[in-house]
């Protein structure tokens, strides 16, 4: 016996499910999971092709200052030290670095008569300045008379590998000037900040003493 089927008899077809595919789940997922939230809100990947938003370069000045006698005008990062910008864009290498953190004296330069260490000083801030390093301290310049006190350390030996020299010259200069020399242990104690690993204090101290007092 057939049993015929009637159109009330066959059941309608399924409606699409509104569930995702187990594939479109993944993808979501994966780039919901590469967004960004910056902000409380949530950035996207970028689109195909854009160009990637140029990051903005640390903030800069022009300084204008005197070295040696000589007018410059530079641009510079602000975070610049005065040593920086003596060696890497002047180019005065006689300045030394040496802990990079104001405890040795190498870096020792003249900032308007008065001495700073430049590892520590900020170059933008010294706009209009008049700034002295060894190299400009000697009266007839490079090929020219020495400075009393580059004299007196030839003729005391206060110096072994040569390192501290610089800075120990131009802190010796700022503690003639500014009158600290009434005895060795004065001297001493003005020039503390100046290290010599080579141990060449007391013939430094006599080289100070020579160009303060001509003995």
């Amino acid at each position: 016996m057939s049993t015929e089927l009637t159109e009330s008899d066959v059941p309608p077809p399924a409606e699409p499910s509104s569930a995702p595919s187990r594939r479109a789940f993944i993808a979501t997922t994966t780039a919901v999971g590469g967004a960004v939230v910056a902000g409380g809100l949530v950035a996207g990947p970028p689109a195909l092709g854009a160009e990637p938003a140029a990051a903005d370069g640390p903030p800069g000045s022009r300084v204008s200052l005197t070295v040696n006698g000589k007018r410059h005008t530079v641009a510079i990062d602000n975070r610049t030290s005065l040593l920086d910008l003596l060696r890497e864009h002047l180019g005065l290498t006689g300045s030394k670095m040496g802990c990079n953190a104001g405890a040795c004296g190498a870096c020792t330069v003249l900032v308007d008569g008065r001495r700073v260490n430049s590892c520590l000083t900020l170059a933008v801030r010294l706009e209009g300045a008049e700034i002295t390093t060894i190299e400009g301290l000697a009266p007839g310049g490079e090929d020219g008379e020495l400075h009393p006190l580059q004299q007196a350390f030839i003729e005391q030996d206060a110096f072994q590998c040569g390192y501290c020299t610089p800075g120990q010259i131009m802190s010796g200069v700022g503690c003639v000037q500014e009158g600290h020399t009434g005895s060795a242990e004065e001297i001493r104690e003005w020039m503390s900040g100046n290290i010599c690993r080579c141990g060449c204090y007391v013939k430094i101290v006599r080289a100070v003493e020579q160009t303060a007092h001509g003995k």
